[in-house]
């Protein structure tokens, strides 16, 4: 009896041991994680502080719109696209802010297109706002002068809301074919 006491005391000592030198070489891993995570902070804060302040909010726009994957670019410009007559061409869309209402996913864009006459615009700004898709406003118009043409660029604050929604998966597809297997 008393052998097997010591046996299982030098087994728990060892196992204490082990126990001890794995904690010993997570602690030095994770010190070693967040020396590097706080190098990368630091190179972040000095690129941060360098941008422009519109530079920084087109950062913070982008960040939206990576991390709510629910926007798809190439639709937006599709929409676009079927609203925008042929004498009206775009020449700069700038997001200001991505955001939800609900479980809908809207986006503020800054758009500028280009056009000879106001009547065309004006046609396409009255299409948008039928559409359902977007809500769009004149902001500004400038005229441009080139030794060929005259045109004016004008700018829209347009609020885009897609039509569809990402549908999430309700039945684990693993789950569905090992099901079907049987």
């Amino acid at each position: 009896m008393l052998g097997i006491s010591v046996a299982g005391a030098l087994l728990c000592f060892t196992t204490l041991r082990e126990n001890s030198a794995r904690d010993q070489i997570y602690t030095s891993q994770i010190g070693d994680l967040k020396e590097k995570t706080d190098q990368l902070t630091g190179k972040g804060q000095e690129v941060k502080q360098q941008m422009t302040p519109d530079q920084q909010n087109l950062l913070i726009a982008a960040h939206k719109l990576v991390s709510n994957k629910k926007f798809v670019w190439s639709r937006l410009f599709s929409d676009l696209e079927s609203v925008m007559p042929g004498s009206v061409s775009a020449s700069r869309i700038t997001v200001k802010n991505v955001f939800s209402e609900g479980d809908q996913v809207r986006a503020e864009l800054e758009l500028a297109v280009l056009s000879h006459d106001y009547p065309s615009v004006s046609s396409m700004m009255e299409q948008m706002n039928n559409s359902g898709l977007f809500q769009a406003e004149l902001r500004g118009q400038d005229l441009q002068k080139t030794d060929r043409t005259t045109f004016t660029e004008y700018t829209l604050r347009v609020i885009y809301t897609p039509t569809f929604k990402i549908a999430e998966p309700t039945v684990d597809v693993a789950q569905n074919n090992a099901g079907g297997a049987q």
